[in-house]
């Protein structure tokens, strides 16, 4: 009778250790990846759609674009839309667009006659090396800037951070590109022109001077980048700080006799990382994507030029391509920041 009531206490002590909530969250952990990944799933299927659709409302033919606007016969302009698929009705193009498009085949670009993925593949080097530098710079400045300004807020340095990151931020990126052009490119007295008005190189440098020109070249467009993307970066992260400079723990750690500086980084920062990582991996998927306009008015061979370059065809795989690229970079890291909150904050996800 005595090992009839042991056993049946020891059922009921599993069952509720099963229901404890260390044992909810191992269970729940895998169903919040799960989630994501599937809401990451839907999203590409949705873009996928939209990108086919979406660009088929670009007025322009670019059958006409391809003749180079000769006149031609009934039968070539049949030859063309043959050759790329434009004679067949809507719904067969959107089914064979979206087989090859999960077999890696973007189509055939109109205006180059190549691989999409070949000219995305191409230009994704330059792309990377703008705007990667860039984001490294303006996440760092602004994550810097933020956190002395939430520190200090109230005083005449925060005044003076926020004050100027709203403005820069506030201020298109085209505009701004156009203005250092004319200022530090043609030259405006007394200042010089100093840098090249666009481009990546010369052309005509090799090894370490051909480093170098591409640098000089680099430079403009990176401080544009800079100037307007790291507003973003100091107010999340000032914003994020300030809600945590109020709690207790901080109270306590103060009352331990730890310096200020300490209480900052090893307390308040790491607890305040959960919006700045958001902004960061947002802005991260936003750099294989590039900045269009800033791409264009520096003549950066990159794929937000691509890109400007196919609209005005329009080519549309080309268009349809990029279009895929750029929003599933940032769904990718939009997912990938989802699945480190967990490890950040052990409240999500539970």
């Amino acid at each position: 009778m005595s090992s009839a009531t042991g056993s049946a206490v020891e059922k009921q002590a599993s069952a509720a250790a099963a229901t404890t909530p260390r044992g909810r969250t191992r269970s729940a952990y895998p169903r919040y990846v799960a989630g994501k990944l599937g809401g990451a799933v839907v999203s590409l299927f949705a873009v996928l759609v939209t990108s086919f659709f979406l660009f088929r409302l670009i007025p322009g033919d670019p059958v006409k674009f391809m003749t180079g606007g000769r006149p031609v016969s009934a039968e070539q302009l049949a030859v063309y839309k043959e050759e790329f698929g434009l004679d067949l009705p809507l719904w067969e193009q959107f089914t064979d667009y979206c087989v090859k498009a999960l077999t890696g085949d973007l189509g055939t670009s109109y205006q180059f006659h190549a691989p999409v993925v070949d000219k995305i593949t191409e230009a994704l080097p330059n792309t990377l090396l703008l705007t990667g530098t860039a984001f490294v710079l303006y996440t760092a400045l602004g994550a810097f800037l933020g956190t002395r300004s939430a520190w200090r807020h109230g005083g005449p340095g925060d005044r003076l951070n926020t004050g100027l990151a709203l403005t820069l931020y506030s201020i298109p990126s085209f505009w701004l590109g156009l203005l250092l052009i004319i200022v530090l490119s043609v030259g405006v007295d007394p200042i010089p022109g100093l840098f090249p008005t666009g481009g990546m190189e010369s052309g005509r440098e090799e090894g370490l001077a051909h480093v170098l020109d591409v640098a000089h070249h680099l430079v403009l467009p990176v401080v544009t980048l800079v100037a307007v993307e790291y507003g973003q970066t100091l107010l999340v992260t000032r914003s994020a700080l300030l809600d945590e400079m109020g709690s207790d723990y901080l109270t306590t750690a103060r009352a331990k006799g730890l310096r200020d500086d300490l209480v900052r980084r090893r307390h308040a920062v790491p607890n305040a990382l959960l919006p700045t990582v958001t902004l960061v991996f947002v802005n991260l998927g936003r750099t294989v994507a590039g900045v269009i306009l800033v791409e264009t008015v520096f003549s950066w061979p990159g794929l937000g030029g691509l890109f400007y370059q196919a609209l005005s065809v329009p080519d549309l795989p080309l268009v349809q391509g990029l279009f895929f690229v750029f929003a599933a970079a940032v769904i990718l890291m939009n997912t990938l920041a989802d699945l480190l909150y967990p490890m950040l904050d052990p409240r999500v996800g539970r």
